[in-house]
């Protein structure tokens, strides 16, 4: 059942917002070659915890997979699409790219935010990987408004994508939060123009597209957890969670 948001729930989704937010700009000056992905979730559940708040990714479940999640961070590497395991032997590597998510839970109620990352400098069809991706989340948020529908940001956000020339993952979409990290609807980052879930003001979504360079086909890795392109291409991941309002969207996660 979607959930529309009082204003005593709006405060706290705004502070989980904004911590983690501060958590994606912090993690900008720790990205680096020679760092691992474990040290950064270290520090990330550090942060998180020193705010008065809870990493909601570390112990989340999913049906299906048999052990739950066990960090505070997805760190996806190059061809990783999302929720990449963070570990202390797996140190970054000049030229990589690192999508990293994050959701953190104040007062019960949850944010949800992603950045992709170039670890120093990258190739230009990293760079541009990035890019079109950060572009499309921008352009999916324009149409998060009052009386459009979930169909109308995913058709913005794939026809973008799609005509930069790159791969969208259909398999994983935005969703509905609040209370809970993941509560419908669900918003693809593909859809028809009208179609699906009308959005109206109190509703609280994270859009997040997730992009390929490759084919649009995605694998599990053996841990149940990590997503990979099937092909081997490079993947990237931003997201927001926003608020609908009669205006238009505010954003939750206001990462630069």
């Amino acid at each position: 059942m979607i959930t529309f948001k009082k204003d005593h729930e709006l405060v706290n989704m705004r502070r989980a917002g904004q911590i983690v937010a501060e958590v994606l700009m912090g993690l900008k000056d720790l990205v680096k070659p020679g760092v691992s992905t474990g040290e950064l979730d270290e520090w990330v559940e550090k942060y998180i915890r020193d705010q008065g708040a809870i990493p909601s990714e570390k112990g989340y479940r999913v049906p299906g997979i048999p052990t739950p999640y066990p960090n505070s961070i997805c760190a996806s590497i190059n061809n990783e699409v999302v929720h990449g395991i963070p570990q202390y032997e797996r140190k970054l590597k000049l030229g990589d790219i690192i999508s990293i998510d994050v959701m953190a839970c104040y007062n019960g109620y949850h944010g949800d935010a992603a950045f992709s990352y170039p670890v120093g400098e990258i190739s230009e069809d990293r760079l541009r990987l990035l890019a079109v991706t950060k572009n499309s989340l921008d352009i999916g948020i324009a149409q998060a408004r009052s009386g459009n529908t979930v169909g109308d940001i995913g058709f913005a956000i794939e026809k973008y994508i799609t005509g930069q020339g790159f791969g969208i993952v259909r398999d994983y979409t935005g969703h509905g939060l609040g209370r809970n990290p993941h509560e419908p609807p669900q918003v693809p980052n593909f859809g028809r123009p009208g179609r699906g879930v009308t959005l109206k003001p109190g509703m609280t979504i994270a859009i997040e597209p997730m992009v390929m360079a490759g084919r649009e086909e995605v694998v599990t890795g053996s841990d149940g957890w990590v997503v990979l392109t099937a092909d081997g291409s490079d993947a990237a991941h931003f997201e927001k969670t926003v608020l609908i309002t009669k205006d238009g969207a505010e954003i939750f996660t206001p990462w630069k």
